[in-house]
């Protein structure tokens, strides 16, 4: 399984982006996908992600600012990223937790993509 990211990049605080992450390979069953985020000199944490019964869960820090989505038919899960504040600025990592067409269980990353909050 692969995850290819997209959509980060530099924007003033108050100002908005949207994360997009796109899953392919031998996938059978998405169980749950979404997206973490390490900002410097902190430990990686989850920021908000979706399971396969349609539940989210966030972040307190981020509950009301950033909203979770799938699109079950294209494997990709999107993040839209309202009000950034700076101490959103971190490298955002996507993440897929699903089984494989062999029944394999994976857990996959993506190679990170850096979102900076600055004016």
């Amino acid at each position: 399984v692969q995850l290819v990211e997209s959509g980060g990049g530099l924007v003033q605080p108050g100002g908005s982006l949207r994360l997009s992450c796109a899953a392919s390979g031998n996938i059978f069953r998405i169980n749950t996908m979404g997206w973490y985020r390490q900002a410097p000199g902190k430990e990686r944490e989850l920021v908000a992600v979706g399971s396969s019964g349609g539940s989210t869960n966030y972040v307190d820090s981020v509950k009301g600012r950033f909203t979770v989505s799938r699109d079950n038919a294209k494997n990709t899960v999107y993040m839209q990223m309202n009000s950034l504040k700076p101490e959103d600025t971190a490298v955002y990592y996507c993440y897929f937790n699903g089984r494989t067409w062999t029944g394999a269980l994976l857990e996959v990353w993506g190679q990170g993509t850096l979102v900076t909050v600055s004016s």
